[in-house]
């Protein structure tokens, strides 16, 4: 009995201390809960009670470079929200239907955000303009509905000019989020900072507390000022459509005007274009008869290559436009000068280490020539010899000096890179082509860069789209300075510019004249791949040839209608009615 007693009493004992030892970890749980981490569990508390809806900051203006021409900006519109557990049940079918009536949705997609409790809010619609919002915000007032339903300021990307320069300023999402051109490439300059409103609710959806809405204000994306003209853009988009209409360019083309003196692109147009304001939207008439019937790969592919800038991320094969560079390279290293009579002699061919390559005109042979006469006569066999006395390694020299063994670094997306044999795999028969301008491919703002260094007088610039950028807090301009390196002489420029003149003025280029104005330019025409039986065709300008301040590329690809693929026919005619208005837009 006595032996049961004690054991009893242990039992009690050991129960009491367990008990103890408990609420002795419970005390000391509460103490630090309390006083320890007591900042962190109220942060967590409050945050699991704050519902927060954001404010989408305006993106920053992309002005021309007159900077009186907006050419995107951002407009004020609203996006309708809803706090489901703010709404009750007996409510929720009601306000789905009026919502999807209001703003044209499908009700069952509505209801279940309207009826999803476990969200603390759910996106009904957004960038709805203000006019259509009023009419719920009418429908709330007359039903004294003041909770629950939100309607928010939100902002959307507007281009006024519509197509115009499409492929350069680019577009933004449904997030506003840069997806193309200058938007996607500047994203983070032009975005901004995004506000916020806050508030408390209890387990119920209901606002507690005093603070009422917390409203963190939205920041503005700086603005950015372009390079671009938007007239010159203009003028030169008219031409650019109606010469890829009248000859038929299967594929389309691209004209760039830039600036020799800073590497300002002045314009860059790309053909067919898209509406900036409805990007999505098809066009081709063909397409859109099978579009539904394309899977979303099919559908996306198309998309990018409407989107596609040719200018910066399509190479070509240049064809004698590439001319110029061996003519540089050969009087740069006192190869050849431009007016020694007899230099060279062309007998309709040439054989290069076994293999026999024709002039274009090899039915006619174009005889005794000096290099003013071979360029102006775009004579094949003539830029062959000077290739083999150049030699591989130093025509490569010459490509690196001139920028096509590297992408230009213009500040757009997508910039594409050259198509050259490695030196080492140069033979005899390719460096003959490739004096001439064939078997490799650039791209058009290569080419174009090319063509600023001899109107530079020798120098190098970048191209570049962006002038400046503003400060939307502050006004501060951060001005993008033009980048330069030397190339070739002055004397080097000059001369080219000189032989340039003549090939406009009597040779193949005399389609691209400007009464009154000194035009120096070379034709080009080259295949669009091996034996596809399409044509590149283009014009590389410069003017005024005394005065150099404007560089011009045209390219067409598959010019298919009656007027031919030669660079001289089909597109010197395009730059010459280009520059005629550009220059007196310009009062040069």
């Amino acid at each position: 009995m006595i032996v049961g007693n004690l054991q009893s009493k242990r039992r009690i004992i050991f129960f009491l201390e367990v008990i103890t030892i408990f609420w002795i970890i419970v005390i000391i749980r509460l103490i630090i809960v309390q006083f320890v981490e007591g900042e962190k569990w109220t942060l967590k508390a409050k945050n699991q009670a704050y519902v927060s809806r954001q404010i989408t900051a305006s993106r920053g203006i992309i002005y021309d470079r007159t900077e009186k021409n907006i050419l995107a900006q951002s407009s004020s519109v609203e996006t309708v929200s809803v706090n489901p557990v703010n709404i009750s049940d007996d409510k929720k079918e009601n306000v789905a239907k009026v919502l999807s009536e209001i703003f044209n949705l499908d009700y069952e997609k509505v209801l279940k955000k309207v009826k999803n409790n476990k969200s603390k809010q759910e996106i009904i619609v957004r960038k709805v303009d203000k006019e259509t919002a009023d009419k719920l915000r009418n429908w709330m007032n007359e039903n004294n509905i003041f909770s629950g339903i939100n309607i928010d300021e939100d902002m959307k990307r507007y281009y006024p000019y519509g197509d115009l320069a499409s492929h350069i300023i680019g577009f933004v999402g449904s997030d506003n989020q840069g997806l193309e051109g200058i938007e996607a490439k500047y994203n983070d300059v032009l975005t901004g900072k995004k506000g916020s409103i806050s508030k408390m609710l209890d387990a119920k959806g209901n606002s507690f507390g005093d603070s009422g809405e917390l409203f963190e204000e939205a920041e503005s994306g700086d603005s950015i000022v372009l390079t671009i003209d938007k007239n010159i853009q203009a003028i030169t988009e008219k031409y650019l459509e109606e010469a890829c209409i009248e000859n038929e360019c299967t594929d389309g083309g691209n004209v760039i005007i830039m600036d020799p003196r800073n590497g300002d692109i002045l314009a860059m147009a790309t053909y067919p274009n898209y509406n900036l304001n409805n990007p999505f939207e098809i066009t081709n008439e063909e397409v859109k008869a099978y579009w539904y019937e394309m899977d979303s790969t099919q559908k996306n592919l198309y998309l990018q290559k409407v989107w596609r800038n040719k200018a910066v991320a399509d190479t070509y094969e240049p064809g004698s436009t590439f001319k110029l560079v061996t003519t540089a390279a050969a009087i740069e290293e006192g190869l050849a000068t431009a007016d020694k009579a007899g230099c060279f002699m062309c007998g309709g061919s040439i054989e290069v280490a076994g293999v026999r390559i024709k002039c274009w005109r090899y039915y006619r042979p174009h005889g005794s020539q000096s290099l003013r006469d071979g360029l102006m006569n775009s004579c094949n066999p003539v830029f062959i010899g000077l290739g083999q006395k150049i030699g591989k390694e130093k025509y490569y020299d010459y490509l690196e000096k001139f920028g096509f063994l590297n992408k230009t670094g213009i500040d757009l997306i997508g910039e594409a890179g050259s198509i050259f044999l490695k030196e080492e795999k140069v033979g005899p028969v390719e460096l003959a082509t490739i004096s001439f301008g064939q078997r490799f491919e650039v791209t058009p703002i290569q080419m174009i860069a090319m063509a600023g260094t001899i109107g530079n007088k020798g120098n190098y610039v970048k191209p570049r789209v962006v002038k400046k950028i503003i400060d939307s807090a502050t006004g501060n301009e951060t001005i993008i300075e033009p980048v330069y390196r030397d190339a070739i002489s002055k004397e080097t420029a000059e001369e080219i510019l000189s032989m340039m003149t003549s090939v406009v003025d009597t040779g193949t280029g005399k389609n691209a004249k400007v009464e009154g104005y000194l035009v120096g330019g070379k034709t080009g025409t080259s295949e669009d791949g091996v034996n596809t039986g399409k044509y590149v065709t283009s014009f590389l300008g410069i003017a005024p040839t005394d005065n150099p301040c404007l560089t011009i590329l045209v390219t067409l690809y598959n010019p298919t209608g009656e007027g031919g693929h030669q660079g001289g026919a089909v597109a010197a005619p395009v730059a010459g009615k280009i520059l005629n208005e550009v220059i007196s837009y310009l009062e040069l």
